[in-house]
Formats: C-alpha cells, sequence, structure tokens
C-alpha cells in the first residue's frame, strides 16, 4: 500500500459513515496494479456489485455506460499538475449492474497523480449517486425536443427529423410520406367547452395516430391542431392506407372529455417524398397546400399533392405580377381610370369610377382584374387601397366640381391605417369628403356586418355616401342593407348584360330596383350594353346606369377635356 493510501485508509471509517449516509463512498484507484480501495459502507451506494467487481478497475469498466473507459480518458485529457493537490476531474456515467437492472447514474469527483513517465499512475476522490440531476437534465432535455401537452416530437425536432428522412431517402432510393393532419373544428371546440377540453382532444388524437403507427414512423406536434406524420418505406398506395387508418381511428369513436362526448374528424394532406419534395420546405409547403385543399372540399377527407401544370403557371403569374406591382407602386405607376355613371333619363354624368390601372414601361396600362384578384391574394391590396385614396383625394381637391366612386377590398376596410388616411386627407381637404363615394364590395362576409357598419359610419360622418358594389353576386340582403345605412347599390352586371333577352335576369334586376327604391337607396345598374336595356332601367326606376354603351374607363380626365370646349370668361 503506497503512503498516501495509507494516510487516506486510517481516517476512511469515521469519513465513510458520514459519506455513506449522503450516499457517496471515497476511493483511491492505482492504475498500475488496477487495485481500487473504496471507504466502508460502499455497499450501500452500489447495493447489487459484488466488492471484487468494485475492487478491480477493469470488471468496474465493464458496468459503466455509455463509454466503459469514461474514468481513464477523463485523466488523459489534461495535462499534469505537478504537485501534491493532484489534477482534478470531474465527470459522469452510468452504472448497470446486469442488462434488466435499472441505470444508476453516477456524479465523480476527484483528483489524479502523475507517475515518473507522467502518465495517470494513481486517482482518489469521491462517487455519489445523481439519479435526481440526471432525470431533470433528461426531463429539460425532453422538453425541449417534445411537445408538452403530448409528448411528441415538437415541430422544430420533427423538420430535423424530416429533414434527415428526404437526405436518407435520396441516397438510398426508397419512397417515404409525409403528412399533416389537421384536426377539423378544433376553435369551435374551444368555444363551445373551453381550452382545457381542446386539450383533451388534441391529446386523444395523438394517442389514437400513435397507436397506428410502425416501428420506425415518426410523428410530431406541427401546430395546435395539425401532426405532422414521417412515414418511412411508404408508396403512394401505402398512404392512402395508412390514411384511411388514421381517418378511421379518429372518426369512429367519439374523444371522451370532462364536459361529454365529443365528435372529432381530421383532415389529412400528403406528399411522397423525394418523388414530389425534395426539401423540408417543398414538404412543409406542398402537405400543407394539400391539406387546405382537402378541406375545402370535404371536411374529414384526404388529398395527396400531384403535380398541376395550370397551378404551377399560376404560381408563376403571381410572382411575376407581384414583382410588376411592388415596383409598379414604387415607381407611381399605379394610376387611375375613369369610367362615367350617368343618369338613366337624361344620361348626364353623375359622377365617376375610379379604377385601378398599372402603367407598363412601354406605355400601355394593365387592367384591374389582372391586378385586383392577384393583389388581393398575396396581400398587397392595402398598399393598392392607399395608393388610389391618394389619387382619389388629389384629383377632388383639383376638381372642386367633380365626384368620384373609389372601390376598396374587404380587407381595407378593417385596415386601421387607411381610416387615418382618409381621416387625415379629409381634414386636409375640406369639401372634398362630400364628393368621394366609397364602394364596398357585396363579397364582404356577413359576420363582419358590425364592424363594416362601424366602418360605414363613420365615413358618412365626414360627409362620403357609400355604395355596395357588385351586389347580388354576394349574399348581402336588403336587410344588411338597411341595417348599413348604405345609400347607393350596384346591381352585378352579370344580371343587367342580357336582360334584353333573358326574363329571368329582368324579373331578378327589377325586383332589386324596387326594393331598393323602397328603401331610398339609389340604384346603379353596371355593364349596360344597349339601349333596350336603358329604357328597361329607365322605366323600373333606376336611378343610374355605366357601361359600354356609356362609355368605358380612361386614364384620361374628361372633365378636363370637358372644361377646354368651353368659352373664354370674358
Amino acid at each position: 500500500m503506497s503512503r498516501n493510501e495509507a494516510i487516506l485508509t486510517p481516517e476512511l471509517p469515521q469519513t465513510a459513515t458520514i459519506l455513506s449516509s449522503l450516499g457517496q463512498a471515497a476511493f483511491v484507484w492505482d492504475l498500475a496494479s488496477d487495485v481500487i480501495v473504496w471507504s466502508d459502507h460502499v455497499g450501500a451506494v452500489f447495493p447489487d456489485v459484488p466488492l471484487p467487481q468494485l475492487c478491480n478497475g477493469t470488471e468496474f469498466g465493464k458496468l459503466i455506460e455509455p463509454e466503459r473507459g469514461v474514468r481513464s480518458e477523463a485523466m488523459r485529457q489534461v495535462a499534469p499538475l505537478h504537485g501534491v493537490d493532484g489534477t482534478p476531474y470531474r465527470i459522469e456515467y452510468g452504472v448497470r449492474t446486469h442488462s434488466a437492472a435499472p441505470l444508476i447514474w453516477v456524479e465523480e469527483t476527484g483528483c489524479w497523480f502523475a507517475g515518473p513517465d507522467g502518465r495517470p499512475a494513481r486517482a482518489q476522490g469521491i462517487v455519489r449517486i445523481n439519479n435526481e440531476r440526471h432525470a431533470r437534465d433528461e426531463q429539460l432535455l425532453k422538453l425541449s425536443r417534445h411537445d408538452p401537452l403530448t409528448g411528441e416530437l415538437n415541430r422544430t425536432h420533427l423538420l430535423a427529423t424530416l429533414a434527415e428522412v428526404i437526405e436518407e431517402s435520396q441516397r438510398f432510393r426508397f419512397a417515404c410520406a409525409f403528412m399533416l393532419i389537421g384536426i377539423d373544428h378544433l376553435a369551435r371546440i374551444n368555444d363551445a367547452f373551453g381550452f382545457d377540453v381542446a386539450d383533451g382532444v388534441v391529446l386523444e388524437v395523438a394517442q389514437r395516430i400513435r397507436a397506428r403507427l410502425r416501428g420506425g414512423d415518426t410523428l410530431g406536434r406541427f401546430s395546435g391542431n395539425k401532426f405532422g406524420l414521417i412515414l418511412k418505406n411508404c408508396t403512394m398506395d401505402d398512404m392512402t392506407v395508412a390514411a384511411e387508418r388514421f381517418l378511421a381511428a379518429v372518426r369512429d369513436e367519439v374523444v371522451p372529455t370532462k364536459s361529454g362526448p365529443v365528435a372529432v374528424t381530421v383532415t389529412i394532406g400528403a406528399v411522397s417524398v423525394p418523388r414530389h419534395a425534395r426539401s423540408v420546405e417543398e414538404a412543409v409547403n406542398r402537405a400543407h397546400e394539400t391539406l387546405d385543399s382537402a378541406k375545402r372540399r370535404r371536411i374529414g377527407s384526404f388529398s395527396t399533392w400531384r403535380p398541376n401544370v395550370e397551378r404551377d403557371a399560376q404560381r408563376k403569374v403571381n410572382i411575376r405580377v407581384t414583382d410588376e406591382i411592388v415596383t409598379a407602386l414604387n415607381e407611381r405607376r399605379i394610376v387611375t381610370a375613369f369610367e362615367p355613371v350617368v343618369h338613366a333619363d337624361t344620361r348626364q354624368t353623375a359622377f365617376y369610377e375610379c379604377l385601378v390601372r398599372m402603367r407598363q414601361d412601354d406605355g400601355r396600362a394593365v387592367l384591374a382584374p389582372d391586378i385586383v384578384p392577384v393583389a388581393e391574394r398575396l396581400g398587397l391590396i392595402r398598399l393598392v387601397d392607399h395608393r388610389i385614396l391618394e389619387l382619389v383625394v388629389a384629383e377632388l381637391a383639383s376638381a372642386p366640381d367633380v365626384t368620384l366612386s373609389l372601390n376598396i377590398s374587404p380587407e381595407t376596410t378593417m385596415d386601421p391605417d387607411w381610416w387615418a388616411s382618409i381621416e387625415s386627407m379629409m381634414r386636409a381637404h375640406p369639401g372634398v369628403a362630400e364628393r368621394l363615394i366609397v364602394e364596398i364590395t357585396e363579397t364582404v362576409e356577413i359576420q363582419d356586418i358590425d364592424d363594416l357598419r362601424g366602418f360605414v359610419t363613420r365615413l358618412k360622418d365626414l360627409g362620403s355616401r357609400i355604395a355596395i358594389d357588385d351586389f347580388g353576386a354576394g349574399h348581402t340582403s336588403f336587410r344588411n342593407l338597411r341595417k348599413l345605412g348604405v345609400d347607393i347599390v350596384k346591381i352585378d352586371g352579370a344580371f343587367v348584360q342580357n336582360l334584353a333577352r333573358s326574363a329571368d335576369d329582368r324579373a331578378f334586376v327589377q325586383t332589386l330596383v324596387e326594393l331598393a327604391r323602397r328603401l331610398q337607396i339609389k340604384t346603379v345598374a353596371e355593364w349596360v350594353q344597349d339601349d333596350s336595356s336603358v329604357t328597361l332601367l329607365r322605366d323600373w326606376g333606376c336611378d343610374y346606369i355605366q357601361g359600354r354603351l356609356i362609355g368605358l374607363a380612361s386614364i384620361e380626365k374628361p372633365w378636363v377635356a370637358s372644361r377646354a370646349v368651353l368659352p373664354a370668361a370674358s
């Protein structure tokens, strides 16, 4: 026994009792002989390990996980410190007595001393059981990787796994699938029963899907009401079979909750990997797109992404037009065209409707039907509406005898910035508001009628008039017209253009005009094509007409031309 061992050993019995009560044991390890001398009561720390195995470094190493040589490696990683205090080290490892035994996590803290050759010759220190801390660390790691409600992978690690699977499938040429599973109407369950019930539904759906997975499949929570699912070695046919299995698992039995049973369905969108998606972004976008499409078609269904030439061509158009709209806004090439609206009886101009145009580099003007739908789909309509408002107010300020109507999208009616802009402009240009008509498309959702009424009221308080555009094409009722207090109804041109040839259209339009007249709402007939239609509309009491017969929109200002022919003042 070495001198240091002799110094340590006589003190061990007293020290051992204290260490044992703390779940710790002291040791001295002679690396040359591989003998480990432990303090008394080491059996209380390692109750199931035979003492001979504890007292031999190699045999003790056989119990260590994940790497047997972790203790020796710890001493080789740091240059030795010469002196009586030795070189400190600290390591953690697991000890398992046999394959069926639980893993015991151990923290070992000590010092090692170098021999004449500079290599570790002896070590001494303390080991202590550290299961609680390790369990806490494991829990923190799990929480960083898993959704706390369902215990499934969170979105970050789901997508990381998807990236690995896509790379692997490309390298080894096998088919996989990525699915997005959306819980239908989860927001309604939230509203009807509360978030705790909705959370119970999410958890139950996750468990039902999990119960029907194969080994090697990966499930994760993609968002609040969606799960992502990675299916390895999955052909297109396998994908359909699996999807039907998941749909039935959720649909066939009600979900029990503390508020009672709840009927739940899911809708699934999927994409084949790497056949139709060679990156995480492609897989997620295409699965999401397919899920949305499936929900629009039929709730509780399954759809898989397939190439679509028309869709891809439209996306290229969207990208091109988006760039053109943004560039045109920046370069002030978004302009207005003016289409006359005349009195039905006299055909004298009542006002002009301002329509969106975009000047091209070659001087041509792109029509509104080519701009507005794309701008609405891609979230650019607010910018367009703001620019048109500026142009219209500027025209009204410069032409005091002109009345103009301005179209705005439904989204703009809820835009506080647009409202702030128009209030500011009205204050800066007194008298302009009374000559402004704001047209709101009739496709505004009925559930927004109260918010829309507040918007209309504020505009009318400024002195402007309100028109409902394309009336008859959507779902606004005359009851809502009266509730909103609109001034003008513009009858959708689809019902007007064939008045002379369609008895159904004549009956519909005549009824609209009569009802509007009883409510003291002015009417405008759009898309008027011929004189016979004008006669019918005038006889029914329609107030205004516009369309090809009257004159199409022009970026030239008609009122400027009319002033030019007036005699000069004497």
